[in-house]
């Protein structure tokens, strides 16, 4: 695995344990030679990570739509700064970039690319992994919603292997590492194949 895409918050959210574990998986990024993709932003956990990972000697590439946000968004720093078009050639030139992908706590676009890439998956699109960074709970409720959705006759159960989850960086960047994408069980309900 050289490169993993990281969704995360352009802001700092309300816990010091968000900051914690975004320094923490940059170095664990730098420690196992992986390079880090993201948006491309200099400000909340976007920021603190990736100038964690350059400040450890490690390679970021930023992917930022053109006229979107200030120009004061953008970090100038990194090892490579990729403008695009619109905010779906950025999803998928970071997933192109990427051998794997992690989302950490942030809001409606790291939920919009969570599941999106999710959906991906689902539909065998790429088999890459994906890992949840689950500081403080954060993304208990989504994980419950997903289980919902399974009772619900919505998803099949086999989906939830498409995803690790882990509130330790080391050991979910370990569990991407081994990871093996699961057989999927027939997508639709009513279709008899």
């Amino acid at each position: 695995m050289k490169n993993i895409c990281v969704y995360l918050g352009s802001n700092p959210g309300s816990r010091v344990e968000y900051r914690e574990s975004v320094l923490q998986l940059g170095n664990v990024l730098v420690q196992n030679n992986i390079d880090l993709v993201y948006g491309g932003s200099r400000l909340g956990l976007m920021g603190e990570l990736s100038n964690q990972v350059l400040k450890k000697n490690g390679k970021v590439t930023g992917v930022m739509p053109k006229n979107l946000f200030p120009e004061n968004v953008v970090n100038t720093q990194l090892t490579h700064l990729i403008y695009v078009e619109d905010m779906h050639e950025r999803k998928k030139k970071m997933a192109d970039l990427s051998d794997g992908f992690i989302a950490l706590p942030g809001g409606i676009g790291t939920f919009e690319e969570l599941f999106e890439i999710l959906s991906w998956a689902q539909l065998g699109i790429h088999k890459k992994p994906i890992g949840l960074l689950n500081i403080k709970g954060f993304y208990d409720p989504v994980i419950s919603l997903l289980h919902n959705t399974i009772k619900e006759g919505f998803m099949k159960e086999s989906n939830l292997k498409l995803l690790l989850v882990s509130s330790n960086p080391a050991e979910l960047v370990n569990m991407m590492k081994e990871y093996v994408p699961p057989v999927m069980e027939q997508k639709w309900n009513e279709l008899k194949i």
